[in-house]
């Protein structure tokens, strides 16, 4: 088996390889044939194809030499103001090379810029606007100063949907000569959360453990509890059996060595197939919503679960 990493070696090469994201494909690659983008902001969850699109763009523009006319920075590497000073305005203030009349700098994670880096990428983004465009990518486009999002055409990119990742699954499936049911592929999906590197990397750990992969192989890489435990843990908090579900909880957590967040998600999936009030749903989500919070801030974990299978039992007891 090669030893590359399936994400690079089966990254899209062009618009048509490119799943998902269909609206924002199409306007994209009206710009691009153009030969004339505007600054760009790509915002949306990991995995979703940011990084790819804005290569292929450049790819599209200069085509053979587009590694001159192009600048990759990784913004939560390099955030401070001095590479925008430095590096950024180097390479924006040189011409470029082909008929294209400008360059490309792709920022990525550019919400892990100082405020003060992009107020200085703000003046850079207006000086240099002729020779230089800018593709910036993010999680979340609310940490991107105004200034600098008024200045760019932003596209939302958006969760993979189960078919999208289906057939990424199946094209590395064929040339990897893999057999993969649908129930593994339903699995792999929900382990991924729409996100279709983590997809492509957990088919690679699969495929090292065996060429035919089922549900059963899926399970025993994904680090999540299955339904039916969650299920159990609830089950016990809202029959008002606080000890047993807290020995449930803990047994579970050193089992299968989850964090804190990873359980709370968990059990907020779970929460909308229990069969209680609509009313009651709601406020226990409100309730695992506030210890996610908590946990994140840096709160003990399994004294905040606690408290949130506390919560589970005054709702079974009608408090």
């Amino acid at each position: 088996m090669a030893s590359e990493i399936w994400t690079e070696k089966y990254r899209p090469k062009n618009f048509e390889e490119v799943v998902g994201q269909e609206g924002i494909i199409k306007r994209i690659k009206s710009l691009t044939n153009s030969l004339n983008i505007p600054h760009l902001l790509f915002a949306g969850p990991a995995g979703t194809g940011k990084s790819t699109l804005a290569l292929i763009v450049v790819k599209e523009l200069f085509g053979e030499n587009w590694k001159e006319n192009y600048l990759e920075l990784n913004a939560s590497d390099e955030r401070g103001i001095n590479i925008v000073r430095e590096k950024v305005k180097d390479f924006a203030r040189t011409k470029s090379l082909g008929k294209v009349p400008f360059k490309v700098i792709f920022l990525d994670e550019a919400d892990a810029l100082t405020p003060e880096a992009q107020q200085a990428l703000r003046r850079t983004m207006e000086n240099y606007a002729t020779t230089c465009r800018f593709v910036m990518s993010c999680n979340y486009s609310s940490k991107i100063i105004d200034p600098i999002q008024s200045r760019c055409a932003i596209f939302r990119f958006r969760l993979l949907e189960k078919k999208d990742v289906k057939k990424v699954i199946e094209r590395i499936s064929e040339k990897e000569k893999l057999e993969i049911d649908d129930d593994a592929i339903e699995s792999v999906y929900e382990g991924s959360e729409g996100d279709c590197r983590r997809s492509v990397n957990l088919l690679q750990s699969l495929a090292a453990i065996s060429p035919k992969i089922n549900q059963e192989l899926v399970k025993t890489i994904i680090s999540d509890f299955k339904p039916k435990e969650v299920r159990v843990v609830l089950d016990y908090a809202l029959s008002g059996d606080f000890e047993n579900a807290k020995g449930k909880l803990l047994d579970l957590m050193l089992k299968e060595s989850l964090s804190g967040q990873d359980i709370v998600k968990s059990i907020q999936k779970e929460i909308w197939n229990l069969t209680i009030e609509p009313e009651l749903k709601v406020k226990l989500t409100e309730k695992t919503g506030e210890v996610e919070f908590r946990i994140v801030e840096g709160s003990d974990p399994f004294v905040q679960l606690q408290a949130l299978v506390a919560s589970f039992v005054l709702a079974g007891l009608g408090k």
